[in-house]
């Protein structure tokens, strides 16, 4: 059974699963549904729209599945969906999708620290780290176990692929390939981000084939799209590998902090 404070409102067409807890001057809006096991804090408004899923927390003064923030949306319905296991601490903001057949998405395991916005439609793969003050604006795409430090300014649109490190204060504004640190403004590449990689588990021949791969990407004063026929022809086919070609050629070669002239 649900332990809802009496002070809190919530809306009596809500869902709300068992073991979850709501505290004093929570607000719960209708068409909301929270699964088992979360926590909703004092003075956070989890909005119409927002699918919950299981033992998430989230602090103080947040608002889930708030308006998208876009004069595309003319008020149709909406959604913003948040998997399990997240930690939301306090002011952050997640607008909902601005297309009904969209959403905003949220994974699973995510940490998502104080102050951070996530704009319309955006994904959130999972196991992700997002620094306080941290701002994502709509249509973006994060890999899973990126880490974002303080202040990243991520734009519209941008693509940042799986254990990526983006330094704090970085304002990212194009595609940020898998493995790699970003840092410094203009964003520009940083190295291979094999501290983390190495503590879970990636083989030194496989964080050197990343650091290869990237020498062509990045140091080699090629194209983008002759990197990617060097990466292939000096790499063997192999998860490390076909993770890095196929985001390149999802985001169509473009790459942030490669000079235009160069894609």
């Amino acid at each position: 059974m649900a332990n809802i404070s009496p002070l809190a409102y919530v809306d009596p067409t809500a869902r709300i699963a068992d073991n979850v807890t709501i505290h004093p001057f929570a607000y719960i809006d209708g068409d909301v549904e929270i699964g088992e096991g979360c926590e909703i804090m004092p003075y956070t408004s989890i909005l119409s729209g927002t699918r919950m899923g299981k033992n998430n927390k989230v602090y103080q003064n947040s608002v889930i599945g708030a308006d998208p923030q876009d004069f595309r949306w003319k008020g149709e319905k909406t959604y913003c969906f948040i998997g399990d296991n997240n930690v939301i601490r306090e002011h952050v903001i997640i607008n909902r999708g601005i297309r009904p057949d969209g959403g905003t998405r949220i994974g699973n395991d995510c940490f998502i620290m104080a102050e951070t916005h996530i704009g319309h439609d955006t994904l959130i793969s999972g196991k992700d780290v997002i620094g306080n003050g941290v701002k994502i604006a709509g249509d973006a795409v994060v890999g899973e176990c990126a880490i974002f430090s303080s202040g990243v300014i991520l734009h519209e649109g941008s693509s940042i692929g799986n254990w990526t490190l983006i330094k704090g204060g970085c304002r990212i504004s194009g595609n940020v390939p898998p493995f790699v640190i970003m840092a410094h403004n203009p964003a520009s590449y940083f190295g291979v981000n094999a501290v983390i990689l190495r503590k879970h588990g990636f083989t030194d021949a496989q964080i050197d084939d990343i650091a290869k791969a990237y020498r062509h990407v990045y140091q080699s004063g090629t194209s983008v799209f002759n990197a990617l026929q060097r990466i292939e022809a000096d790499l063997d086919p192999g998860e490390v590998r076909d993770t890095i070609v196929n985001f390149i050629k999802g985001v169509n070669l473009r790459l942030v902090a490669i000079p235009r002239d160069l894609e």
